[in-house]
């Protein structure tokens, strides 16, 4: 039987830099986060049913019991006597904080739940990547969260329970297909006593991880157990001040992998070693040392020496002068050439702009960098690659050499918070490294936290950069160079560098720790040149209980490439300031492992008062203060809609942009289309922000002012048309062709020549396209000039309209397609008309495909996809075939594809808009999906099931990869689901729960809109406004989402139940992906992806140069 040990981080509770988490800072526990709850009393058990299996050392439980002494077990625990004081127990246990406990008394309690919720499983993936973040990325799909809170011991101390000393404490339990972590959390105060009574003495309490009893061929034996801590009661009073994953009192393990675990820990004596593939097993016990918590006070900052001759810093004692006379900032030749010839070598989140000289790369909105490298805002950022030295430690003659040593690093960008590994350090040389926080330093700079107008390391330039520093010792001069290649992102979408470390280092004894307190550093830029300087101080912890505070002068110079051609991109700040505090040093000498902490911020110079001046509000704990409009921490708006203003302290205003009106906090868009906004002859659009004015047909101008056109330059079509006329008088004779042209001076796609009676098509330059041209009396079918399909026909009834211009509200009802139009956010009831007329079908989803102002739908009477022109024609199949029930429908504008759910089928397939290409993306773990909807610059997909057994709302990319389930508690029918661009909400209506709800799926931040409604079916959105149809009202409702109430209905004159209903816009909606352009280089279907695209083939593909491939950015 493969044997399998649990893996941590590391188990060493060195003191970090910041305060131990609070009881505000677990996971969300309680009835507010309808936890379920243990029944009171002591040694009470509750057998959990998992939706996701837990993988436990090598075995995988679908079952877990949660035991009210502290404890989760995977098999049912044997009564407590049995291994109460007499550890480990015969079953599997992860014990959180295990002893003789009670809950008896009605204060304390055990809650419990399992979880799959987007923002329960982030946290607990920012746990996880933050303690392993030389291992991929983790993002669990699953988690139980068991909170321990105010149980007390077993036998009181005294009869007064409410002078009972209680311990606080909570289990994550999180899960992928193959591997499962624990994370236990144990916040400040909440570890009051650590023993509990066993018999008639006591015995300290437990933390750890036991796979109880394994069974042999012929005996059975005590399987591996696992000690957090140590029999010592001071290692269990020190939970809540160690950590092994950068954050004081969280602790996070490897608990089980599968089919095998990739490392290993040796565990007690006693008990069988552990066998490990790849890693040698050190001996010995794990000991672990805690050194006394000290409370952080108030930090000095040491004044950075390096500063800019020409600016005068308050304070600054000395300026010290960088001589870098010896460096080449010119070697690189950068962008000589045009767009056209050389544009591919932006990145693919870049745009290209020429210049007299040369061109230059800018990153797109969303994406920040030189634009030769560009990153998503707020993606989390990884550097990995190898770490090569040679370094003398304190008097040694003979260096410390190793090579090839890997280096991790995982950045929580919208923290700035950094974290750094290096392997297979010697502890000859790794306490001695721990001063060297800057190591990977230079990851926080390029991606610190940025103070508005300033810009950290990579938003300047880029990926691609050298840095070498030298670090000077004081007072025994000790040197060492470290020099960084930084060689961009690579295939796996990682910063790869390589390092070397060459020189002496001062020795730090062996068990010692290092604590490293905040500091600041100036960097001043230049072309291609970026440098700084500063003194740091150190406390070094010997193993004797004394300390000793130490000394090093830095000094680093970054050299890297730069546009020259656009003025505006040097409008970089000659200085910044880069502030870094929750520093975090250790070394693990059992796994040879060093890590670094730190957050990074960049801002002014002159801002360091504002940043370091702390204010302290709360007298008692004297807590410092930040800017919450600097760390986010604050309650405005959005940065789209608001504006943060910092006032002091912990003080700030929150005001609305310009266009939207509101308290700062909630900004709600303005209806600049008041009358007289635009000229009388033009058509007014509201924006988000803004507005747009368009001249109607016949008229020309910027909208502000529409003229007839006497005195617009003519087209190529009326300058050839009036040449004719001109040519030949005002009659010409007959047997000449006269151009026809359109209302915008368009060539008509069609020309026919009056005497002859031939027609023909055209290009847009006028140009008769071979093979079009048809005898008298017919005409053939031409492509419209503006991209659209070749028209189907006249309108089929007089009661049926072609939509005006403008946005409408489009809907399905019995045999019809009607239209609502929109007034800014008002429906103009008296307006609506049917835009369709599609006798004895059963229209379901509607569509609207703004680019070729088409209106899609799917019918299930007798099951198809069909299409229309809004400007009136006959219906088109496009889909009839292999269809049971298709429901819903959506439309990618950008990469023009249509996509569908089949109720019947239970699948999700994607076509081509003409409905060849047909593929089935999803066919798995569905039961009755129906609505769905795109997002197409982000290239997602999401749609909702509403199996009456368990309904669910899911997502995806747009290719069907990375599937997930966004929400799945308190759902009943949800029918309609709408994603707004603007604010990034998706919206849903449930007739089960008779509910309005949104969220934002990246953040999981649900929120209910309305309740009480009664039946809605479909529901689309537009500004501040959400649209649904109503079964038991006959109605299109309004509802305004701010406020949270209905504000108007409308109802046909023909009451029947009403379907699917989409918004037509008059503009199409701002964003690009990259199947906008040349199909994204695919052959076939390109699907759209949120860093990509994946080229894929139809199913039962015949064509043999089809080609897939997927790209990911």
């Amino acid at each position: 039987m493969m044997q399998g040990w649990v893996v941590c981080v590391t188990v060493l509770g060195l003191v970090a830099s910041v305060h131990s988490i609070t009881r505000g800072e677990l996971f969300p526990f309680g009835p507010a986060s309808r936890d379920q709850l243990l029944e009171p009393g002591t040694d009470q058990t509750h057998q959990l049913t998992l939706d996701n299996p837990v993988l436990f050392y090598d075995g995988t439980f679908n079952n877990i019991y949660i035991n009210t002494n502290g404890f989760v077990a995977t098999t049912e625990p044997t009564s407590e006597s049995t291994y109460l004081g007499s550890m480990p127990p015969k079953f599997g246990m992860i014990a959180a904080l295990q002893g003789d406990l009670d809950t008896s008394d009605g204060v304390g309690k055990v809650y419990f739940r399992q979880d799959s919720s987007p923002v329960i499983l982030r946290q607990a993936a920012n746990h996880i990547n933050r303690a392993f973040p030389e291992d991929d990325e983790v993002n669990p799909i699953h988690a139980v969260v068991i909170t321990w809170v105010d149980v007390a011991t077993h036998e009181p101390q005294n009869r007064d329970g409410t002078n009972k000393k209680r311990n606080t404490f909570q289990l994550v339990i999180a899960s992928l297909e193959t591997a499962s972590y624990a994370i236990v959390l144990y916040p400040r105060d909440g570890i009051q006593f650590s023993s509990t009574p066993v018999g008639d003495s006591i015995a300290p309490m437990h933390a750890g991880f036991s796979k109880g009893v394994v069974q042999g061929f012929l005996f059975s034996r005590q399987g591996p157990y696992y000690r957090i801590i140590t029999d010592d009661e001071a290692s269990v009073r020190a939970l809540a001040e160690g950590t092994n994953a950068g954050l004081r009192g969280v602790w996070v393990f490897e608990i089980g992998t599968s089919p095998y675990f990739s490392n290993v820990q040796r565990v007690l004596e006693g008990y069988e070693d552990a066998v490990d593939v790849r890693r040698p097993v050190y001996p010995g016990v794990q000991q672990v040392e805690y050194p006394p918590y000290e409370p952080e006070g108030q930090v000095l900052v040491h004044t950075v020496q390096f500063q800019p001759q020409h600016v005068d810093f308050p304070g600054n004692p000395e300026v010290v002068v960088v001589d870098d006379g010896d460096i080449n900032v010119d070697v690189f030749s950068y962008n000589f050439g045009t767009c056209a010839n050389s544009g591919n070598k932006c990145s693919n989140f870049a745009d290209c702009k020429d210049h007299t000289s040369g061109y230059c790369c800018h990153c797109r909105p969303g994406y920040y960098g030189n634009g030769v490298q560009c990153v998503a805002e707020g993606k989390p950022q990884r550097m990995n690659g190898k770490v090569n030295g040679k370094v003398y430690v304190g008097n040694s003659p003979t260096p410390v050499e190793f090579t090839s040593n890997d280096l991790h690093s995982y950045v929580v960008v919208n923290d700035g918070r950094s974290y750094v590994a290096i392997s297979d350090i010697p502890p000859s040389l790794g306490p001695s490294l721990q001063p060297l926080s800057a190591l990977g330093g230079v990851i926080g700079w390029a991606f610190a936290l940025q103070q508005p107008g300033f810009k950290n390391g990579f938003s300047i330039i880029g990926g691609v950069f050298t840095r070498q520093a030298e670090v000077t010792f004081l007072p025994g001069n000790e040197k060492l160079i470290i020099r960084q290649e930084f060689n961009g992102i690579d295939e796996h979408d990682h910063l790869a560098v390589s390092t070397t470390l060459e020189g002496r280092v001062p020795e730090v004894p062996r068990g010692s720790t290092v604590q490293i307190d905040r500091y600041s550093e100036i960097y001043q830029y230049s072309n291609n040149l970026v440098t700084s300087s500063s003194t740091r101080d150190y406390v070094v912890s010997l193993p004797d209980g004394s300390t000793e505070t130490r000394t090093y002068q830095w000094r680093q110079t970054i050299t890297f490439q730069s546009c020259q051609h656009d003025e505006a991109s040097r409008d970089v700040k000659p200085t910044q300031m880069l502030s870094v505090d929750q520093v975090f040093v250790m070394y693990d000498a059992n796994n040879e492992l060093i890590r670094f902490a730190m957050s990074n911020k960049i801002g002014d110079v002159n801002g360091e008062v504002m940043e370091q001046t702390l204010c302290f509000t709360n007298k008692k704990r004297g807590q410092p203060e930040e800017n919450p409009c600097f760390t986010g921490r604050h309650g405005c708006d959005t940065n789209a809609r608001a504006q943060c203003s910092y006032t002091g302290g912990s003080s700030y205003i929150c005001s609305c942009l310009p266009g939207f009106i509101g308290d700062g906090r909630v900004c709600q868009d303005i209806d600049e289309c008041q009358p007289g906004r635009c000229h009388q002859d033009a058509v007014c659009y509201n924006t988000q922000g803004s507005f747009t004015c368009q001249c109607r047909p016949g008229y020309y101008g910027d909208g502000f002012y529409c003229s007839t056109g006497k005195s617009r330059t003519k087209t190529q079509c009326e300058s050839h048309r009036e040449s004719v006329l001109v040519a030949r008088g005002p009659r010409p004779p007959v047997g000449h062709f006269i151009p026809q042209c359109d209302e915008h001076g368009a060539y008509e796609p069609i020309q026919c020549h009056g005497s002859t009676g031939h027609c023909w098509c055209v290009d847009r330059n006028g140009q008769e396209i071979p093979g079009t041209r048809s005898g008298p009396g017919s005409r053939p079918m031409c492509i419209d000039h503006d991209g659209g399909r070749p028209p189907v026909g006249p309108t089929p009834r007089p009661d049926v309209h072609p939509l005006p211009p403008g946005t409408h509200l489009m809907f399905a009802q019995s045999g019809k397609i009607e239209f609502v139009p929109l007034e800014g956010y008002d429906m103009k009831k008296d307006d609506a008309k049917a835009v369709l007329h599609l006798p004895e079908k059963v229209i379901i989803g509607v569509a609207y495909d703004c680019v070729d102002k088409m209106v899609y739908w799917t019918e299930i009477s007798s099951p198809s996809i069909s299409r229309a022109s809004i400007q009136g024609g006959d219906p088109t199949p496009v889909i009839k075939t292999d269809l049971d029930s298709p429901e819903g429908i959506a439309i990618d504008h950008l990469g023009r594809t249509m996509f569908w759910t089949d109720s019947v089928k239970d699948r999700i397939e994607v076509a081509s808009l003409d409905g060849s290409q047909r593929r089935v993306i999803i066919d798995s773990d569905l039961v009755n999906p129906r609505a769905i909807i795109t997002d197409p610059p982000n290239g997602n997909l999401y749609w909702a099931d509403w199996n009456r057994d368990a309904p669910k709302i899911e997502t995806s990319y747009m290719d069907g990869s990375n599937r997930r389930v966004l929400v799945k508690d308190d759902l009943g029918l949800p029918n309609g689901l709408t994603y707004d661009p603007q604010s990034a909400l998706l919206c849903w209506a449930d007739a089960g729960t008779h509910k309005m709800e949104c969220m934002n799926p990246a953040l999981g931040d649900r929120r209910k809109v309305l309740e009480g409604i009664q039946y809605p079916f479909g529901i689309t959105s537009h500004g501040k406004n959400i649209y649904y149809t109503d079964w038991r009202r006959d109605a299109v409702v309004a509802v305004d989402r701010y406020a949270g109430r209905e504000t108007d209905e409308f109802q046909p004159l023909k009451r029947t139940k009403l379907y699917g209903i989409t918004t037509a816009y008059a503009q199409c909606p701002s964003g690009q992906n990259y199947c906008a352009v040349n199909n994204g280089g695919c052959t076939h279907l390109c699907l759209a992806t949120p860093g990509g695209r994946s080229c894929k083939c139809p199913d039962h593909a015949v064509a043999v140069n089809c080609v897939e491939s997927d790209s990911r950015y």
